[in-house]
């Protein structure tokens, strides 16, 4: 059996569902970063730790992989521009005109978030071309009504009641 390339393993990958998030923090400037990411997973509830993989090509990877806090936005369905938004090349001008506040460890939570979790950095792990990145959770909220925003093969999807 041949190994499958890249391109496959993309598409073949794309099948699973997953939800979109923007993983914030701050440089030790102040200023905020972020980018768009759907590998979130949840790890451990004693400690409350998730994991999130963060490609090393991105220009936040570096800022996220050197501080000590992150928040995870998680995307509601009406937040499609959001999403592209933070998944642009040039991080630069990502929160002009974007409503958020900073939570408890400093990282920005935006306001349109359907949820978000605020989280210490606890461990990072090399994995490939990404950095798995574990978080502490030390603080989260949601939506109960906010629908999520779903990614599958390679489009944005609603939800539909089975």
């Amino acid at each position: 059996m041949s190994r499958p390339d890249a391109m496959e393993y993309r598409r073949v990958i794309g099948r699973f569902p997953t939800g979109v998030t923007v993983v914030t923090t701050c440089d030790p400037d102040g200023t905020p970063w972020g980018l768009t990411a759907s590998s979130l997973t949840s790890v451990s509830l004693e400690p409350l730790y998730l994991l999130v993989c963060i490609g090393k090509g991105s220009r936040s990877h570096d800022v996220v992989a050197a501080g000590e806090h992150f928040a995870v936005n998680v995307l509601a369905a009406d937040s499609v521009d959001l999403s592209r938004r933070f998944a642009q090349v040039d991080p630069g001008d990502r929160f002009d005109g974007v409503d958020y506040r900073a939570e408890v460890t400093g990282s920005p939570v935006l306001n349109r978030a359907a949820a978000w979790l605020d989280c210490r950095v606890a461990q990072l792990h090399d994995a490939g071309d990404h950095t798995i990145v574990v978080g502490e959770v030390l603080g989260c909220d949601g939506d109960p009504e906010a629908e999520p925003l779903v990614y599958h093969a390679g489009a944005y999807r609603s939800l539909v009641p089975a």
